[in-house]
């Protein structure tokens, strides 16, 4: 057993006759935060395509918990714990950024179907009330406790980030996959990201697994790094490791 909770496996992606991905092997662990970097065009987008079931690959599979997944849809993966967000903010413009964060725990239902809402039961209140409170606390965590009647419209990028952030582990992941998840943060909301991100792997036991081209962001944040260049794994471990590794300052750090 590998002890991973999520991982590729050999997983393989063209483009037409471009190679994206090529043979990866990647996994991530309950309460580990993995850090995966690389140059542009390394393929760390596309294989978080392939995690998150957007693109099935050419070859390999996915596993969670072991079980292989490879065929199962985005939204048969999110019902399951594997949550992610996107490069580009992906927020729901019609709706404040409370219904933002209550949105992503309404696919549950309420319990007792129609007549519930009908009736207004107390199970069915006491469920929204709960959601409500927990959106309520991961705003205030994430520095943006005001902004629950706010629509995301005109939010800066770094807030905009904060939302999503909040908006994906509102369900509580079993696995979260961040796409660049500090970009256009200031430095105090790097610092909530960060913290957000240890608390979940630390006291929720979610497995993250986050793309960052802010490398010293990563070395701080992650206990384990994974490089990829050109589609390919090129070398992976401790920060430390990583940083002293020489093909990974040629190929994409530089020289000390």
């Amino acid at each position: 057993m590998s002890g991973y909770v999520f991982e590729a496996r050999g997983v393989g992606v063209r483009f037409g006759g471009v190679r994206a991905l090529t043979g990866v092997d990647l996994g991530v662990r309950a309460g580990e935060v993995c850090g995966l970097i690389g140059p542009n065009g390394a393929g760390k987008t596309t294989l978080f395509d392939v995690l998150s079931g957007i693109r099935r690959p050419d070859r390999g599979r996915t596993l969670l918990d072991g079980v292989d997944v490879t065929r199962r849809s985005p939204v048969w993966r999110a019902r399951h714990g594997v949550r992610r967000t996107f490069q580009r903010r992906q927020l729901f413009g019609q709706l404040s950024v409370a219904d933002n964060v209550l949105v992503a725990q309404e696919w549950r239902g309420g319990g007792g179907g129609l007549a519930a809402d009908l009736l207004a039961a107390p199970g069915r209140r006491a469920r929204e009330r709960d959601r409500r409170e927990r959106g309520e606390e991961l705003l205030e965590e994430c520095g943006i406790g005001a902004l629950g009647p706010a629509y995301p419209g005109g939010l800066p990028a770094g807030r905009a980030r904060m939302v999503e952030l909040a908006r994906a582990v509102a369900d509580r992941p079993r696995v979260l996959l961040l796409d660049e998840p500090a970009s256009g943060l200031s430095g105090t909301e790097r610092e909530r990201l960060a913290a957000v991100v240890r608390r979940l792997a630390g006291e929720e036991g979610c497995a993250v697994l986050l793309v960052e081209h802010d490398v010293a962001f990563v070395m701080e944040l992650c206990a384990r790094v994974v490089v990829l260049d050109l589609g390919t794994v090129l070398a992976g471990g401790t920060p430390a490791e990583v940083r002293a590794n020489p093909l990974v300052r040629e190929a994409y750090l530089g020289p000390r």
